[in-house]
């Protein structure tokens, strides 16, 4: 299963192919959700009307949209029926991410080929497709848009690396002409070297979409301390756990929240103190009917942490 598909289908029916200027399908004004709002991340795709009922059936307020099965069917017919769902189902849809197309190998061996804009090879269809998921969002009145940047090279006279500014930036700018954050997803650079890219690339709407485990997984940094560098920047959270890469040919082992190495109640504190009030998503990477249990282990164990943070 790919490592985006969480809690949804991966099969659909086609839908039309272009985005033309189209009027909004934003949820009506709702009251602000509370700080620190724990969410879940979720793929429609296939599946919507099961996809976003479940949400709110599990007792969250909000969700994180991961749209990879939407590229390059981002039209007026799919804004609305999601739109639609949301309303529904009272479910407020925080971010959307897209992360293909393909190829994209989640690995030390070909990954650094593959994901993200860092890849010259593929640097054209991923700011396509980070452009058409900017656009929809925009139909859905959602405010942040996410991806994994990729390998960012640490040495900023790498080839690749201007290159990779350059590209960023032209997304981080189609999204500013859409109201929009652009956030980078942590996980596959050091929270160094994506906070050198946010000096260079020096727009007011990139960000940093901070995701616990990653940056275990690729054995890239602890949360902890990479709040320390990157916090005042983050947007977004996704809340995962997880363990050290101890074979260098493979990432770290993903597990359930409480089970890993993530110190959840520090971060949580730290970007408290730095006046972060945004969701804490789920991202759970497994699937199916154990998927659903862990996830509401999950919910309740941060739910737990965040109230004796929050107080």
């Amino acid at each position: 299963m790919d490592r985006r598909t969480f809690l949804g289908s991966a099969s659909a029916a086609a839908i039309a192919t272009s985005l033309p200027s189209l009027p909004s399908f934003a949820q009506p004004e709702k009251p602000a959700l509370k700080p620190m709002a724990v969410g879940l991340l979720v793929s429609p795709h296939g599946e919507p009307e099961a996809t976003i009922k479940r949400v709110q059936d599990m007792g969250f307020s909000n969700c994180f949209l991961s749209l990879d099965g939407y590229i390059g069917k981002f039209t007026a017919d799919a804004a609305k029926q999601i739109g639609d769902l949301l309303s529904k189902y009272d479910v407020v849809a925080t971010t959307v991410e897209v992360v293909g197309p393909a190829p994209l190998v989640w690995d030390f061996q070909q990954g650094p080929a593959t994901i993200g804009v860092v890849p010259l090879k593929h640097r054209a269809a991923r700011i396509d497709a980070l452009k058409q998921v900017s656009d929809f969002a925009k139909l859905l009145g959602i405010g942040q848009v996410q991806t994994h940047c990729g390998f960012i090279p640490e040495d900023p006279a790498d080839p690749l690396y201007q290159g990779t500014v350059e590209a960023i930036r032209t997304v981080a700018g189609h999204c500013h002409a859409n109201g929009q954050h652009f956030l980078m997803e942590t996980g596959q650079e050091t929270p160094t070297a994506m906070s050198r890219v946010l000096r260079d690339v020096n727009t007011p709407n990139l960000g940093v979409g901070l995701d616990t485990a990653n940056l275990i997984l690729y054995g890239k940094a602890n949360p902890v301390d990479a709040v320390d560098i990157l916090g005042p920047h983050v947007r977004s959270v996704h809340a995962k756990d997880g363990k050290w890469p101890t074979d260098p040919s493979k990432l770290g082992e993903e597990v359930m929240i409480g089970k890993g190495l993530v110190d959840f109640k520090t971060v949580f504190t730290k970007l408290h103190k730095l006046g972060y009030t945004g969701a804490i998503t789920i991202e759970r990477e497994t699937s199916g009917p154990q998927q659903v249990e862990d996830v509401k282990n999950e919910k309740a164990y941060l739910e737990r942490i965040l109230s004796e943070v929050l107080g």
